[in-house]
């Protein structure tokens, strides 16, 4: 249903996955932090009827190259993004992003805001909340560098993802780890990230709040419910700020919306961009 693609961009190398008609309307998808291109697969192969869909693996995610220099910072993953779609030759395109991939997101379409037709920003705002930053970052810095298996990995995702079902738990750990050359396997995500949390190293110094402002396109935030990242508050100042923004709460879901209630959330996705 896929295709698998690399580009290389400022010399790092990139894999993306393209789903659709190459004419068609382009949608880019953008994953979180430990993320990568294939937990977007149910929602690529549901807007791939429509649309040219685009799932990138971001520098140091799946099965793109790590950052030669360590930066996994908004403003250079922003950086990727543009010259990912510049390189595609793409005018236009409409945006969903979840977590690290919505900060991307809402700094491109506040950059480059003729750039973006639709902009959907998952679970993630200007400001993190401080526990849920706190959650993440323990989680991220308590990972196991090593699993036996395959299975022992899926067994250690599953505390961190309760409502995840086990189809797709097992799918984003399967396409979110490698194997090692001595056995077992380690996450695909590059262990500078979990090192610079584990340092107090875990840095990203932009102020996303003018930019949020600067965006033109009708944009859809999407919140789950139970969410420790995207507070109300944020959320509300988010609506404040933006007056092109909506905001759709989720019932039961935490911040990984699209893995907490998959069917609800690509309702919610498939009705802002069929407007």
């Amino acid at each position: 249903m896929h295709r698998d693609h690399t580009v290389v961009l400022h010399g790092t190398r990139f894999h993306y996955t393209e789903w659709g008609d190459a004419a068609a309307p382009p949608v880019i998808l953008l994953h979180g932090v430990t993320g990568h291109a294939r937990t977007w697969d149910d929602e690529a192969r549901a807007l791939s009827a429509a649309c040219r869909v685009l799932a990138l693996d971001q520098r140091g995610h799946g099965d793109s190259d790590p950052a030669p220099d360590g930066d996994y910072t908004t403003a250079s993953l922003t950086d990727d993004l543009a010259t990912f779609i510049d390189s595609l030759g793409l005018a236009q395109v409409a945006l969903v992003a979840l977590s690290m991939g919505g900060r991307v997101a809402i700094a491109y379409a506040g950059r480059y805001p003729s750039r973006v037709s639709r902009l959907v920003v998952i679970d993630i705002g200007p400001e993190i909340a401080l526990a849920g930053r706190g959650r993440v970052g323990g989680t991220m810095a308590g990972s196991p560098e090593r699993f036996d298996s395959v299975a022992r990995a899926i067994e250690y995702a599953r505390s961190s993802n309760p409502r995840y079902a086990d189809a797709m738990l097992r799918h984003r750990v399967e396409h979110g780890v490698r194997p090692l050359a001595e056995g077992g396997v380690t996450w695909k995500y590059d262990r500078a990230i979990r090192d610079s949390v584990r340092n107090g190293r875990w840095r990203d110094p932009i102020d996303l709040w003018p930019l949020w402002s600067s965006i033109t396109c009708p944009t859809l935030i999407i919140r789950g419910a139970d969410s420790d990242i995207l507070s109300p508050e944020i959320a509300n100042r988010m609506l404040e700020a933006q007056p092109h923004a909506q905001l759709v709460e989720i019932p039961n879901a935490g911040h990984t919306v699209p893995g907490d209630q998959p069917q609800a959330f690509l309702d919610t996705l498939t009705k802002f961009l069929n407007k």
